[in-house]
């Protein structure tokens, strides 16, 4: 079967056959898929009011509104599965352990500490890393590479933990946000004399949502008025139960400046690791992992640190980290020594690359330069292809109606920052109490207060939540991040509007309900007959009001005669009017409807969108 024709040319008729496109594609890739000239599809654009270039990169939007027009069902391929099909066409396996279990061996756990500022999470990490630092002492620590390895004896065996040295979880969300799971543990910092904070709330959010376990460290015992029990009864609240109090989370009391008890805490997190995670790894395969930073350095150019996850990376291997490439040239550790292989959950500085990727991308190790240039070309371009498609990727209070029916959203994730943390409480309370019915659900990823920061966005970005801001405002640049990445930040000052705007949100992402709502009634006293306009009733308006282009139905002797007439024409005397109110008389044409008689009534009505209670 044909379509019809644009300009001459026949298109092709999908009859519901599935067209598989990635993101920022262009009407030249549709064409190749259907097999189609691109040109012509420019016309069928035009014709539904769009203009588009041939080669042009376009929002799923459109390329929707396409399919559905030549009766094509499009589906977008993701990104993690467009990268997935790009590394199974070079032959290669991403995320997977080559081999059997007899290739298998355990790996050190990957940490990240978190937890509210000044609470200790930096002088930790230096504690740790100057006196447990693997085969290395404190004075021979010359370089940071963002990350490091220790060694803890547990059951008088030798054990390894990689720690993730970018205290705070900006960044370990920002890795989250582009789908890198870096983490297997997070160590969440708790100082024992000012008790849970509002960054402590926020870091604990974060690490819930990343899934990974979580080792409470209590700090500062060593302080006047320090109560670690304290600390214990807040993050019960939460959803952190200690194991002396019969939950599963260990709690580990500190003082990362005395050095206190630092080796129960790597014990509890290896402990940690045993009980809840199957950290094991191939090392003899090809390297793979995560880039955790990077930064151009003017003497050795594009330099990332990056954490090998599975194989064994080594000097000489030609690698790919998300759009940049190279081989390496040296690998240095967290000593600034060089080394010349690391094994999984090794952190290393690579030398080599073409440019700088970024924090979260992917690398991998090829047999080929042309391999890996010809990956990271292809991911560079469709990077490229999405962003210039990008229209509102990100969800708003005004699109969760389109969003839901499209399938992208199933709940509202919700940000709330307020000015106290009464106001706080008091909104979310509020809006988990709505009740709009089981199709729609109201999930609050985090509260807190003090203004809208850029961990907020970066939490909003990787959840698709809207950020709401109650007497408070953006801080830094965390506007203009909001603005680049597309997240819905509101402001309120009235807790009611709040509730208010969010409700009719909620509410919108239902199913709408119709009722019929009657207008007006007219009683025929006349009929007129005109060879221009047919039957013309001479009417009385018995109550309500007539107007102009609404629908109506023709009731005689009780009975009703027709229905979906519409009022095409309204007139009083010889004027043109848009209604005739109750009371008036005036003339009504039924547009080709003539079967009208005296004493019939003409009932008006219209179908209202039914509000939710």
């Amino acid at each position: 079967m044909q379509a019809p024709s644009v300009g001459g040319v026949m298109l092709p008729r999908g009859n519901g056959q599935s067209v598989r496109l990635s993101r920022g594609a262009s009407l030249t890739d549709f064409a190749e898929k259907i097999g189609a000239n691109p040109a012509s599809l420019v016309g069928v654009m035009m014709n539904l009011g769009e203009m588009v270039t041939a080669t042009q990169s376009v929002s799923d939007e459109t390329l929707r509104l396409l399919a559905d027009e030549m009766n094509f069902v499009l589906e977008i391929v993701s990104p993690e599965e467009e990268d997935r099909e790009l590394l199974e066409s070079f032959d290669i396996e991403f995320g997977e352990d080559e081999g059997g279990e007899e290739f298998l061996v355990a790996r050190p756990p990957v940490v990240t500490v978190m937890g509210h500022v000044d609470h200790g999470k930096t002088r930790l990490l230096d504690t740790i890393r100057k006196t447990n630092v693997v085969a290395g002492e404190a004075g021979g620590i010359t370089q940071h590479i963002g990350a490091y390895q220790v060694a803890t004896q547990v059951n008088e065996e030798e054990r390894r933990i990689t720690f993730i040295d970018t205290p705070g979880h900006e960044a370990f969300t920002a890795m989250r946000a582009r789908g890198a799971k870096s983490t297997d543990i997070a160590i969440l910092v708790v100082a024992a004399n000012d008790g849970v904070m509002p960054q402590t709330i926020e870091a604990l959010n974060h690490a819930k949502a990343a899934g990974v376990p979580i080792v409470v460290a209590v700090n500062k015992i060593d302080v006047e008025g320090a109560d670690p029990t304290k600390v214990r009864g807040q993050l019960t609240e939460f959803g952190l139960v200690a194991e002396e109090y019969g939950g599963d989370t260990m709690f580990v009391d500190i003082s990362a400046k005395q050095g206190l008890n630092i080796d129960s805490l790597l014990e509890a997190v290896v402990l940690t690791a045993d009980a809840s995670l199957d950290l094991r790894a191939n090392p003899e395969q090809d390297a793979q992992g995560i880039a955790i930073e990077s930064h151009l350095d003017r003497g050795r150019g594009a330099v990332a640190t990056v954490l090998v996850q599975r194989g064994t990376l080594r000097v000489g291997d030609t690698m790919v980290v998300g759009d940049a490439y190279g081989r390496v040239r040296a690998m240095l550790d967290d000593k600034g020594e060089n080394v010349e292989e690391a094994g999984p959950s090794t952190p290393v500085l690579v030398l080599g690359l073409t440019n700088v990727p970024g924090a979260g991308d992917n690398f991998l190790v090829v047999d080929e330069d042309r391999t890996a240039r010809q990956i990271a070309e292809k991911r560079a371009a469709r990077e490229r292809n999405a962003n210039f498609a990008r229209r509102g990727v990100r969800f708003s209070l005004e699109n969760l109606d389109e969003a839901l029916k499209a399938g992208l959203v199933q709940e509202l994730n919700l940000i709330i920052k307020g000015d106290a943390s009464g106001s706080v409480e008091a909104l979310e309370s509020s809006l988990l109490q709505l009740d709009v019915g089981e199709e729609v659900d109201i999930r609050i990823l985090h509260r807190g207060v003090g203004a809208v920061t850029e961990s907020d966005i970066d939490l909003a970005t990787g959840s698709d939540a809207i950020v709401i801001g109650f007497n408070v405002r953006a801080a830094g640049r965390a506007a203009q991040m909001a603005e680049r990445e597309g997240v819905d930040v509101r402001y309120y000052s009235v807790i009611y509007q709040a509730i208010e705007e969010i409700e009719a949100a909620l509410k919108g992402m239902l199913k709408p309900e119709y009722e019929e709502v009657e207008l007006g009634t007219a009683e025929i006293r006349e009929v007129f007959k005109s060879s221009k306009l047919g039957n013309i009733a001479g009417v009385l308006v018995r109550s309500g009001e007539v107007k102009r282009n609404t629908k109506a139905r023709l009731v005689r002797d009780g009975k009703v005669i027709a229905e979906s007439l519409t009022i095409s024409g309204l007139r009083r005397f010889k004027d043109d009017v848009t209604e005739i109110r109750e009371g008036f008389e005036g003339g009504i044409n039924l547009g080709n409807f003539n079967d009208i008689k005296v004493d019939d009534v003409i009932a008006t009505y219209e179908m209202r969108e039914k509000p939710r209670s």
